[in-house]
């Protein structure tokens, strides 16, 4: 029987908490935050924490939340079905380059990155007028995103095909990678975008409405949630699967059109068929666990099923993994989505200079200007320290490091 390591916290009113944090920092909101979820009297058997947990909005990121009967929408977040994926190339780092900013370049040319709202410009994260092939894949996801507006009006004018393929802001990444071999490797952070956005913020709003309405006190407003059986709930559950199938194809999208930036800048042949990861690590979903059909939602957290590949990302100057579940039950078959933060964006700003940010990113090809300062690694936890924490729930497959990173 595998070794367990999590930490057991008994919660008044509730159920326990199970958290694989041994040797890796807990903010005391975060541990407050877990309890009010844990508090809520639909949550079957209890909340799990990974060792990348630290405070988020509504739910603690790097929680595992399992419920019988009700979805908490802000759960699930706003970034429904954000994820990653991965591809291993045929190439090895002797193939590359002296020097990768001709690939940065390329790669920054190929998605729409960042954001650059502002009345009468276009925003520089979105496409003007979107490829041909975006327009084709927009397709497969138009007919149930109509049936969703049909209902919900207010959800038609947020950014679909516009923001398909792109990767917008904050922690996404598009980066090129080698692994433990010095095998090459594309790997991407995104999620559903404006549209996800949209729908996530309408639905929280929503169940927090139905709250107040059925006089409902909740440990914390946005603990608000949707009871199963009632039209919100399958409204929400049909929307939010539509959101996190968008997210799955906008990286798949992304990552076609890095892999032939790619291409344009290296003269050698290559595939990248050889192996190819695309995992969300923001939504819900139906699973069985203890012998029983529950609702998984997973906010900040992986699948590890047992045998199952998932991807846990470092900074932007760290390692990266990728992995294979464990099976293990008592995390509901999850693990962690990546190293965690310890500073908020405004503290990073504060505390890191330019100077600090520049030396911990040494040898990536990458940002290093006060607009990136949020996303630098001393933001994070150390990820050797997470890794070790959650070693009963994944093992390595690959280890990874990025030469080249790009963000938005």
């Amino acid at each position: 029987m595998t070794e367990t390591h999590y930490e057991f916290a008994e919660v008044e009113g509730g159920v326990p908490i199970k958290s694989w944090t041994r040797g890796v920092p807990v903010d005391d909101k975060a541990k407050a935050q877990l309890a009010k979820a844990a508090q809520m009297p639909f949550i079957f058997k209890h909340v799990a924490a990974m060792p990348d947990v630290h405070v988020g909005i509504g739910a603690t990121v790097g929680s595992v939340i399992p419920t019988k009967g009700a979805v908490i929408p802000a759960a699930v977040g706003v970034d429904i079905g954000c994820g990653m994926m991965a591809a291993r190339t045929s190439l090895v780092a002797s193939d590359l380059p002296d020097n990768l900013a001709g690939i940065r370049s390329a790669f920054e040319g190929a998605v729409p990155h960042g954001r650059s709202a502002g009345r009468g410009r276009r925003d520089k994260g979105a496409w003007g007028e979107p490829p041909q092939g975006v327009v084709d894949a927009w397709t497969t996801l138009a007919v149930r995103f109509g049936n969703i507006v049909a209902k919900y009006p207010k959800l038609k004018n947020s950014n679909t095909v516009v923001h398909l393929g792109t990767l917008g802001t904050g922690n996404h990444f598009l980066e090129l990678c080698l692994d433990q071999d010095q095998r090459v490797w594309v790997m991407l952070h995104s999620g559903s975008r404006g549209v996800g956005n949209a729908i996530g913020r309408f639905f929280i709003e929503l169940a927090k409405q139905d709250m107040r309405m059925w006089h409902i006190n909740l440990p914390d407003e946005d603990l608000a949630y949707f009871p199963e059986g009632t039209e919100h709930f399958d409204d929400y559950v049909e929307a939010v699967e539509w959101a996190q199938d968008f997210a799955a194809l906008n990286r798949q999208v992304m990552m076609t059109h890095a892999l032939d930036a790619l291409r344009s800048q290296i003269a050698k042949p290559f595939d990248a068929t050889c192996e190819a990861v695309n995992c969300h690590h923001n939504y819900v979903t139906r699973e069985n666990h203890f012998g029983e059909d529950v609702l998984i939602t997973r906010k900040g957290a992986v699948r590890a099923a047992k045998g199952t590949l998932g991807i846990i990302p470092g900074s932007m100057g760290a390692k990266s993994f990728i992995v294979r579940g464990l099976g293990n039950a008592d995390s509901f078959e999850s693990c962690s989505h990546g190293a965690g933060r310890v500073m908020s964006r405004t503290q990073a700003k504060k505390l890191v200079s330019l100077d600090e940010h520049i030396a911990d990113t040494v040898g990536v090809e990458c940002r290093k200007d006060e607009g990136v300062i949020d996303e630098t690694p001393r933001a994070y936890k150390p990820i050797e320290k997470v890794m070790a924490a959650q070693s009963d729930l994944v093992e390595i497959v690959h280890t990874l490091k990025q030469v080249v990173c790009v963000k938005g």
